[in-house]
């Protein structure tokens, strides 16, 4: 079954993003230029600018001016702050013509155009204009008027761009597709007839004793004695919330496919500084569903008589095994060469996780205490039995975020205004190139060292910063662990309100809304200017608050769907979640090899991007399923 499911999305997603002629790129050449190549979703034939790359359009410039140094500055409109970069030095027009000048511009955002004089600081025109990706366009500057000295710049559409989006329509189609097949099967398959048949083409003996037990046959003791296999298999199955699992799943996949590439989309890239994608929701909801996940292990391992020494030894166990895992086996500097201690990469993910786990896990196995998950403490004040019991927690949690802060906005940091929160480069105008990260940066340059820590922030791209930055740093995990504090608070209230589900659903809608409110307030809703914007790269306070404030949420529909309504099994996400260090681990180490990754026909395209990581994402979760054929217990 997980085969042939995996052997359909492949052939389906190769049949309609790939079809024969869409992803090959036109050779050099007259024959090059007189052969057409069909995109897969029924464009108009048309032929690729030379040397435009993905989420790239070629811009001809037309000056009609007869000035000399004029020159065309460019600034993307999600870079805040940025000052404008050189695009082009224009030649003036002469006696054979205007000048003309070629350049390739970015089409993941809108671009604002500048058109320089001679004379420093003068602004002859300006414009901005969304570029379409594998567009050709014309910018026509010319003077309007001879006596105003009016001079105009206007973007003409030489050939139209291709719809880059669409496979993301088409790959959507597909699962949707498959997904109403087996829920047509499986309904079909409630149909006595049908579901007869079936099982007599499988196993025609085991339909036989099906039909004598219906039947009444006398011989029953078979039938009699495997009753209360399943029953108890049920009762324990039911024990583990499913919803937990699911949500775990959930963010896993995502981030597999988002750690893949996400068909190079950018908004299944990180966020390059402040703001967020889809990219940046995966790990805090992942670090949130593992606080929930100590406080119901914990809890019923107490329960079962573990001492808390115990408890503890394993929990160090634990906190050691990530963080050697994440060191050692998970770590993007072995593209480098063979690791070494120079270019040894100290922080990463399963580290921030290992620390997390250790701090959050130590934390309520210290100040835990025997009655209070099961709402048999007197309370004076019922409403808050999920919080009361804990007030030691909240203050060392409390006191952890007041370090946070005054590190953040108090710590001097040489070369830097103090409070920096901006990536440093060209942002802030270049006032502050080499600040990228404020304190946090500063911090893990200073105790970790420059070769120890990540080469290659999100920033580095639209912002041109230098520095090394790791946003898995030694200050951002004050922030994890607060986000993992909130998960556990989930997991209380889970146990407090034990299967009073109108109480846990209304817990969790009221614990969003308090999350959101605090988000609104830290940023002022807005991207920029709010006292501390959402950063996924410094794990800002706002950041951990508003991804909470989704996670309560997304945990309030899993549960009810799941585990109250069972209106869902949790599939396909189930089974990821039960084994997700191994999917973790897994994706990584793998990842250049096939059939997660092959070798491309066009390397320039959405759509074999698209393709080649959902058809790799799709697999791990099939190998994370026992029916795929690898139960991990």
């Amino acid at each position: 079954m997980a085969a042939a499911l995996a052997a359909a999305v492949a052939a389906a997603l190769g049949a309609l993003l790939l079809a024969p002629g869409g992803t090959e790129p036109p050779g050099d050449g007259p024959a090059a230029a007189s052969s057409s190549f069909s995109l897969p979703w029924g464009a108009a034939e048309r032929w690729r600018p030379p040397g435009v790359r993905m989420d790239q359009a070629l811009l001809l410039v037309r000056n009609e001016l007869p000035e000399q140094g004029l020159r065309l500055l460019a600034r993307c409109g999600a870079c805040h702050r940025c000052a404008y970069q050189l695009l082009a030095v224009l030649p003036p027009r002469g006696d054979g013509g205007p000048g003309k000048a070629v350049v390739v511009v970015d089409t993941q955002h809108p671009l604002s155009l500048l058109l320089s004089g001679s004379l420093a600081g003068s602004e002859l025109c300006k414009t901005q204009y969304h570029f379409g990706e594998f567009g050709n366009y014309s910018l026509v500057i010319k003077t309007l008027s001879t006596s105003t000295k009016t001079v105009s710049c206007d973007i003409v559409i030489n050939e139209g761009p291709i719809n880059s989006y669409l496979p993301i329509l088409f790959a959507f189609l597909v699962y949707m597709g498959i997904l109403a097949i087996l829920i047509t099967g499986r309904l079909v398959m409630k149909i006595d007839p049908v579901r007869n048949w079936v099982y007599k083409k499988l196993n025609p003996r085991e339909t036989d004793r099906l039909i004598n037990s219906e039947l009444g046959s006398p011989n029953t003791t078979d039938s009699v004695s495997s009753d209360p296999a399943p029953c108890l298999w049920s009762a324990t199955s039911r024990q583990r919330l499913r919803s937990l699992d699911t949500f775990r799943g959930l963010s896993l996949i995502i981030m597999v496919f988002v750690n893949y590439g996400g068909g190079k989309y950018w908004f299944f890239k990180h966020e390059s500084w402040n703001g967020l994608t889809v990219a940046d929701l995966v790990f805090p909801w992942f670090v949130f569903i593992m606080g929930t996940s100590i406080s119901l292990s914990l809890s019923s391992m107490l329960r079962w008589g573990s001492s808390k020494r115990k408890v503890l030894g394993k929990i160090l166990w634990r906190s050691f095994l990530l963080i050697l895992l994440g060191v050692i086996v998970v770590n993007p500097n072995y593209c480098l060469g063979p690791l070494s201690w120079e270019n040894l990469r100290i922080p990463g993910v399963l580290q921030r996780l290992g620390l997390t786990y250790l701090v959050v896990a130590a934390l309520e196995l210290l100040f835990t205490r025997a009655g209070a998950d099961s709402g048999t403490l007197e309370m004076s004040c019922p409403a808050l039995q999920d919080i009361l019991p804990y007030w030691p927690q909240w203050i060392f949690i409390l006191m952890l975020e007041v370090i946070w802060l005054c590190l953040t906005f108090l710590l001097p940091v040489p070369g830097c205004p103090r409070g920096y929160l901006g990536p440093g480069g060209i942002g802030d105008f270049g006032n502050y190139p080499n600040c990228t990260g404020g304190a946090a940066g500063y911090i893990d340059r200073l105790i970790l060292g420059e070769n120890h820590i990540y080469q290659h922030p999100s920033s580095s791209v639209l912002y041109q910063t230098t520095m090394p930055y790791d946003p898995e740093g030694i200050l951002g995990t004050i922030n994890t662990i607060l986000m993992a504090f909130l998960g556990l608070q989930a997991g209380k209230i889970i146990l407090s309100y034990r299967d009073q589900h109108k109480q846990i659903l209304s817990r969790f809608l009221i614990w969003s809304i308090v999350m959101g409110i605090i988000s609104a307030i830290l940023t002022k809703c807005s991207k920029e200017e709010g006292f501390i914007p959402i950063n996924k790269n410094l794990w800002s306070t706002s950041y951990v608050t508003t991804m909470s404030c989704f996670a309560f949420i997304l945990l309030l529909l899993i549960y009810y769907l799941v585990d109250v309504k069972r209106l869902w099994s949790g599939a396909p996400f189930f089974y990821p979640g039960m084994n997700s260090i191994l999917v973790y681990i897994g994706h990584e180490v793998f990842e250049d090899y096939f059939p997660f990754k092959w070798r491309m026909r066009d390397s320039q395209s959405h759509a074999e991007h698209l393709t080649q990581n959902l058809i790799a994402t799709t697999l791990w979760v099939i190998i994370s399923n026992p029916m795929g054929g690898l139960e991990v217990l």
